[in-house]
C-alpha cells in the first residue's frame, strides 16, 4: 500500500508541475511574444510596462525552477509553496480582474474563460497545498536525502 500511496505522490507531483515547466520554458523561449501580450495585460491592470520584463523573469524563474524542484522532489514542500504564494497575485491580476471587466462589459464568453482559469488555478492552488502539507512521497530526492543519511546515534554505534 505505502509504495501505491508512493506511485500516486509522484505521479501527482509530474502532473501538477507539467504546466510550470511547460510554462516557464515558454517564456524563456518566446520572451518577446510574450512581453507584448504581457504588457497589454499589465496596462489593463494599471501595472507599468517597465515592470514587464522583470515580471516575466520572475515568473519564468519561478514556474521552471519550481516545477523542475517538484518533479525530482527536491525542496519540494518549499516549491509547492512558492508556487502556491505566486499564484495568488498572478490569478487575481490576470483572471480575476479580467472576469469582473468582463462581466461588466457582458462579454459573456471572455468572462466564462476567464472564470474557468481562475477556478484551473484555484484548483491547482490546492493542489499545490496538499504538496506542501503532505510532502512529495517516498520516491523523491527529499525522501531519499532524508533515508540515506546516517543518523548520529546510528554512526556511533
Amino acid at each position: 500500500m505505502e509504495s501505491l500511496r508512493n506511485v500516486a505522490a509522484l505521479v501527482g507531483r509530474i502532473l501538477l508541475a507539467l504546466i510550470f515547466v511547460y510554462s516557464g520554458l515558454g517564456k524563456i523561449t518566446h520572451m518577446s511574444n510574450f512581453a507584448g501580450a504581457t504588457s497589454a495585460h499589465f496596462a489593463n491592470a494599471g501595472i507599468p510596462s517597465t515592470l514587464v520584463y522583470p515580471g516575466l523573469y520572475v515568473s519564468a524563474a519561478v514556474e521552471l525552477v519550481g516545477g523542475l524542484l517538484m518533479i525530482v522532489g527536491l525542496k519540494a514542500r518549499w516549491a509547492a509553496l512558492i508556487i502556491f504564494l505566486w499564484l495568488i497575485p498572478v490569478t487575481l491580476i490576470f483572471h480575476v480582474a479580467d472576469y469582473s471587466q468582463a462581466v461588466q462589459q457582458h462579454q459573456v464568453m471572455s468572462a466564462l474563460i476567464q472564470q474557468i482559469m481562475y477556478l484551473k488555478n484555484i484548483a491547482i492552488m490546492g493542489g499545490l497545498l496538499m504538496v506542501a502539507a503532505m510532502g512529495p512521497g517516498g520516491f523523491s530526492l527529499d525522501a531519499r536525502s532524508s533515508t540515506g543519511a546516517i543518523s548520529p546515534t546510528r554512526h556511533a554505534a
